[in-house]
């Protein structure tokens, strides 16, 4: 089936969903997205993501052209024009076309870009096994240029360090923040358990406000686990019972070494099993209808 993408308010055939060369979010990077996974004809979180998707604009000074609401729409039309009940959103917003120059004052208008399909950022083994990581030498991006709360088009800095992680034959790269503390992954929010209680570095540490972070540190409050917010070193993954990720593409998924250093058993724990459960069974459960 061919893909029906949003651009603008239109939607058009996959091979003919197009954006001019000199659209900014091309050639710079100018621009904010956001990744929505739906589950059983309902989008997971939708709120909290065009929330996050309109801090993002503001933070850099970008007007996205549509309401909140009518973006909200637009998002589950795409889903229903792609007649797809679990799946994966890519919504994006360039700055829109302009010209060679640099300056967003040369583009008039920002352009709205809705991508419904399929995703597994991860094979289903994995899940199952627990995944490998790699300290990668490319450090996590400071604040002081530009905020990871912001989740801009110019995702490079992530993207150096998966190649790294790649050619390290790892799946996924551990980035460390330029006072050598623990920030994230390539493109997932980290937590770590030590004798029952659950630490994951805070925001400023240069992880993104991960929206399934906090459907995690929701679970973990309703299990009456105790979380931590700290600063980590690699040292303390090391040593670490258990260690899991979490993102909106990767949900919850255990990893099992880091820099050749087995984690606990080297198999996902308890803890981490017992909170992938219930985080499957509220995706399942709760949610924006698509359909209704």
């Amino acid at each position: 089936m061919t893909l029906k993408i949003y651009i603008d308010g239109s939607f058009y055939p996959e091979p003919d969903a197009k954006v001019s060369v000199f659209d900014h979010g091309l050639l710079y990077g100018d621009g904010i997205f956001e990744g929505i996974r739906f589950y059983s004809g309902r989008v997971f979180r939708l709120t909290e993501h065009l929330e996050r998707l309109w801090e993002s604009a503001r933070a850099i000074c970008l007007t996205i052209p549509i309401s909140m609401a009518e973006m909200e729409a637009a998002v589950l039309e795409t889903i229903r024009q792609n007649d797809l009940r679990d799946g994966y959103v890519r919504l994006l917003v360039t700055r829109g076309k302009g010209n060679l120059g640099l300056s967003p004052d040369r583009c008039p208008k920002a352009s709205v870009v809705i991508i419904a399909s399929t995703i597994q950022l991860y094979p289903e083994e994995k899940y199952q096994t627990g995944m490998v990581m790699v300290t990668t030498a490319t450090r996590r991006m400071s604040p002081a240029a530009l905020s990871p709360a912001v989740k801009s088009l110019n995702y490079l800095n992530n993207i150096m360090a998966k190649i790294e992680a790649n050619h390290a034959n790892a799946d996924e790269g551990l980035m460390l923040n330029e006072e050598g503390f623990v920030a994230e992954c390539t493109g997932d929010n980290i937590f770590l358990v030590k004798r029952g209680v659950l630490y994951t570095p805070p925001i400023y540490a240069g992880g993104l406000r991960g929206i399934t972070r906090q459907v995690v540190l929701d679970i973990c409050e309703e299990f009456g686990l105790t979380v931590r917010e700290m600063e980590l070193t690699r040292y303390d993954i090391y040593i670490a019972d258990e260690c899991f990720l979490t993102g909106t593409a990767a949900e919850v998924i255990a990893a099992i070494k880091l820099d050749t250093r087995v984690i606990g058993d080297g198999r996902p724990g308890l803890v981490t099993g017992r909170i992938i459960k219930r985080f499957r069974e509220i995706t399942q459960s709760t949610g924006t209808p698509i359909y209704s």
